[in-house]
């Protein structure tokens, strides 16, 4: 499942008084006819796409449907595939930020009648990058709440995670075969010398939580007393391990070059670079988790050689290449985004409309070196990754067919991995 996505991103800063549109800076909303051509003319039949939140989700039970009923048909016609990002950083200003405890079931209030209104839509992102979210809007205080202690940080958690998966229970009511792509931020954290072991195990313990509660997964014995002592009750901590939906997911996870940190004795982090790289740190998180892997999420600057992303990209390509030759179900490749991204240099923490030249396309529209090494990476391996001796056969109906009875099947290799069948595949055989 070769990707790429329109990023949403919509959080508050300045108290909540400023809205970050990433559609909005990227033109996406006036121009979004002509994005969806560059995703045709690179080759990409998969694409993360979602209707802006708090555009879309007016109130309880009011919706506007304009720009989803525009955009995705079109993508419907065109024959891409979106995996649909419903929720990415930030929920309409009558909801206030995530610090509300009626989030979650509006959200899945939401989730339940988006997927009424399209039906023929299959793969989902509900919330997008939840351990990232909590952290920049409740612990680091930059966005939406822009609050700063474990309280909060351990409140946001626990109401983002629950919101995502009454999302799934909600979608798979109404789209039995429904597949769930995680879009997670894969972290690592390193200890700068011995007096930071400690720290840095905290933190790289920290960096599951999302997951482990998302999952169904019992937390490490450190957290479950970092989640008591920070207001999540025993009651609230038995409804994650309650509502397991993990046999409908998908993990997929995120990494840049800044995914990594090196940590200090005091407990202070700063960016570590690529260390391990992505491979390592995705056995990590496969080990844990023993779901299928993809790789939703990477970018780098177009730097003065021009040729900067482009190595990148090829960096990250073999680690996907490396994970599958080494047996773990890797399914998917993304970069991230379509076009150039806004603001991101602060992270969004400050609306200056400075352009990040990290898409696939400039804001002109005009392709970029990644963009066309994409396309040829595209091209060389579409066809010969079926021919791998071992992969993932997943279950994803065409656009228009029928959506009913699931189409997930089960296998005894699958392990934990109920719904997708780990095969033996040869050449001409349908694969991710």
């Amino acid at each position: 499942m070769f990707a790429t996505g329109i990023e949403n991103s919509i959080p508050t800063i300045n108290g909540g008084k400023t809205r970050v549109d990433q559609m909005e800076a990227s033109d996406h909303y006036r121009r979004w006819r002509e994005d969806f051509d560059c995703v045709q003319d690179i080759g990409i039949e998969y694409l993360r796409f979602g209707p802006p939140l708090h555009k879309t989700f007016l109130g309880p039970g009011k919706y506007d449907w304009e720009f989803a009923d525009l955009t995705l048909n079109d993508l419907k016609r065109r024959e891409i595939t979106p995996i649909v990002d419903l929720c990415h950083f930030g929920v309409p200003d009558w909801i206030g930020n995530f610090q509300n405890p009626d989030f979650a079931q509006q959200f899945a209030n939401y989730a339940a009648d988006f997927a009424e209104r399209y039906p023929w839509i299959q793969l989902y992102t509900p919330v997008n990058e939840m351990f990232i979210c909590a952290a920049f809007s409740a612990k680091y205080g930059w966005w939406n709440e822009q609050e700063r202690t474990d309280r909060s940080f351990v409140t946001a958690i626990k109401h983002i995670v629950k919101a995502n998966v009454l999302a799934m229970v909600e979608i798979l009511k109404r789209r039995p075969d429904a597949i769930f792509i995680q879009s997670e931020s894969s972290e690592y954290f390193h200890a700068d010398s011995p007096a930071a072991i400690g720290p840095a195990e905290v933190l790289n313990s920290r960096r599951f939580l999302t997951l482990d509660l998302n999952y169904g997964r019992r937390v490490d014995s450190e957290m479950y007393e970092y989640l008591m002592d920070n207001g999540m009750t025993r009651e609230e901590y038995h409804f994650f391990l309650g509502n397991r939906v993990k046999q409908h997911c998908i993990l997929g996870n995120d990494y840049y070059w800044t995914n990594e940190h090196r940590v200090h004795a005091d407990g202070h982090t700063e960016a570590a670079g690529e260390t391990f790289g992505y491979c390592e740190i995705t056995r990590q998180y496969h080990n844990r988790y023993r779901l299928p892997i993809m790789h939703t999420e990477t970018n780098l600057k177009e730097g003065p050689t021009g040729q900067e992303a482009v190595q990148w990209l090829w960096k990250e390509w073999a680690n996907v290449l490396r994970l599958r030759n080494v047996g773990i179900p890797t399914v998917g490749f993304t970069w991230y985004s379509l076009t150039d991204q806004v603001d991101w240099d602060t992270a969004l923490r400050e609306k200056n409309g400075n352009v990040n030249p990290l898409g696939l396309y400039d804001l002109d529209r005009n392709i970029r070196n990644v963009g066309k090494a994409y396309k040829q990476l595209i091209k060389d391996w579409r066809d010969v990754l079926p021919a791998s001796s071992v992969c993932l056969a997943v279950p994803i109906k065409p656009i228009g067919q029928d959506c009913w009875p699931p189409a997930v099947t089960s296998s005894p290799n699958a392990a934990e991995n109920k719904g997708f069948a780990i095969t033996d595949v040869h050449p001409g055989t349908e694969a991710a």
